[in-house]
């Protein structure tokens, strides 16, 4: 498990730059939190930290449902919010991502665990103030190269 204390949203995109470094190029990733906690925040910072895009050029998917970053695409950032069925989110292909050799990060995918894999990564981000974070990721590889600002 892998924990960071932010104090900001710099600090969130931070955490996120530090996550990236531990990620595998292909895998599930579960991103947990009330709204407003800082999903997109940190996804700005997982994609920064990747090198894939500027942390400026990353937007929440909330009504597009899907974004994706690289060339060719490295990262889908899939929100799934505003979905309400089981058909919804098979509809836009979400399984056919899973299959992809890429990072998929999902806002909301609670919501439906039942299309969601069991092998995945999972990062909850708690509300412990008016800008205070804590982010928990839990499910990466132990072998993972060593991120740039500490954790706990």
């Amino acid at each position: 498990m892998l924990q960071f204390e932010t104090r900001s949203d710099e600090e969130t995109r931070e955490a996120g730059r530090a996550v990236a470094q531990k990620l595998p190029a292909s895998a599930l990733v579960l991103l947990s939190g009330e709204l407003g906690a800082g999903k997109t925040t940190l996804v700005k910072g997982i994609v920064d930290g990747l090198g894939i895009a500027g942390a400026d050029d990353v937007s929440s998917p909330t009504y597009t449902i899907v974004h994706e970053y690289g060339e060719p695409v490295r990262v889908y950032h899939v929100d799934l919010y505003r979905l309400d069925t089981e058909e919804e989110v098979r509809g836009f292909g979400f399984e056919d991502l899973l299959d992809r050799r890429a990072l998929v990060l999902v806002e909301w995918g609670e919501r439906f665990p039942q299309l969601l894999p069991r092998e995945r990564i999972e990062i909850t981000i708690d509300t412990t103030g008016e800008s205070s974070r804590r982010i928990t990721v839990r499910g990466l590889s132990s072998d993972s190269p060593a991120s740039s600002i500490g954790g706990t």
